[in-house]
């Protein structure tokens, strides 16, 4: 029962949005040069590992094609979903992160450059994967594409940043733990949240006040960040201030919580009211209201939670309850 009020547009929403400001994307500054010292590279050695990093997050041809595949049906039976490109996402991820820390904390024995560019390759190969799955948001409002890619990007944008300020607060000057808290974050995330991410059909007429709400708090939570860093820069703050700016991120980025919570209430409100219309109405008039009922119940077949605890309602089944 509480999986199926989690299953609605607006968490799937949410949860795209999340697993967007885990990726960590640029970052390569950050540990490029214990990579390069760990593994006795030159700087012409180093660039040309960093290229295959930079073909790996711009090649997303396979999650396109993937994603085609398993999302080919809406019903998303068996094996099939959005789910499925975040798993193949995340396990690139780990593996690409994972295999080059080993690397460089002498795990595992010095791989070649072809093999660390391998490494490289796949690390940055799994944005792709995420930013592809987390398209499904765009087909939840297909009205507002626009805005939900751009929410999107700029969660992306801004995930390096995020990481980087939990990274300099407990293990600032450790590069290569940065490396594995590459592996397993953005592993950790996109397993946890992936089957929220789904593509949901239902309809309503008022969305454009919520997702101005998640554009306003990714552009806050942009603004607090570039002020964090100014003030890490200008000034020596002390531990426990970097530790309180973490908290303040942290609540920040579990705002879109309650703009998801908000809005599925005002949906469901609306849900409930009109099928409550088109109850009374088919009461007065059978005849006249069966062809409209029979459209209404067609176009929102989508899971739907009454507010206040008053259970849950599946419009595919609302058959009976209009006609009776």
């Amino acid at each position: 029962m509480e999986w199926l009020r989690l299953s609605n547009k607006w968490m799937a929403t949410v949860a795209s949005m999340w697993i967007q400001f885990s990726i960590g994307s640029y970052t390569f500054g950050i540990y490029s040069s214990v990579l390069k010292s760990s593994q006795g590279y030159d700087q012409s050695t180093l660039e040309t590992v960093a290229v295959f990093r930079d073909i790996g997050s711009s090649a997303g041809v396979l999650s396109g094609v993937l994603y085609t595949a398993v999302t080919h049906s809406n019903s998303y039976s068996g094996f099939c979903g959005p789910w499925l490109v975040h798993l193949a996402g995340a396990i690139q991820n780990f593996l690409g992160n994972f295999l080059t820390w080993a690397a460089v904390v002498g795990l595992i024995k010095r791989p070649p450059v072809p093999l660390m560019c391998l490494f490289m390759f796949f690390s940055s190969h799994s944005m792709p994967f995420f930013n592809t799955a987390n398209t499904v948001s765009v087909q939840n409002f297909p009205d507002y594409s626009g805005t939900i890619v751009g929410i999107m990007k700029g969660c992306t944008g801004i995930s390096g940043a995020i990481l980087i300020q939990a990274y300099n607060t407990f293990n600032k000057g450790e590069p290569s733990t940065f490396l594995l808290i590459l592996a397993l974050w953005p592993t950790f995330v996109s397993l946890v949240l992936m089957l929220l991410v789904r593509n949901y059909k239902a309809n309503t007429s008022d969305v454009k006040k919520y997702l101005n709400g998640f554009s306003a708090l990714a552009l806050i939570v942009a603004g607090y960040l570039m002020i964090m860093i100014i003030l890490e820069n200008i000034f020596s703050l002390p531990l426990w201030a970097r530790i309180f700016s973490n908290v303040l991120l942290l609540l920040l980025l579990a705002s879109p919580l309650g703009i998801a919570i908000k809005a599925q209430k005002e949906d469901s409100k609306r849900f409930v009211e009109t099928l409550s219309f088109e109850s009374n109405t088919s009461m007065e008039n059978p005849k006249s209201v069966c062809s409209s009922s029979d459209s209404f119940v067609a176009k929102d077949l989508a899971y739907h939670e009454l507010p206040s605890g008053e259970g849950q309602v599946n419009a595919a089944l609302d058959d009976t309850i209009v006609f009776e």
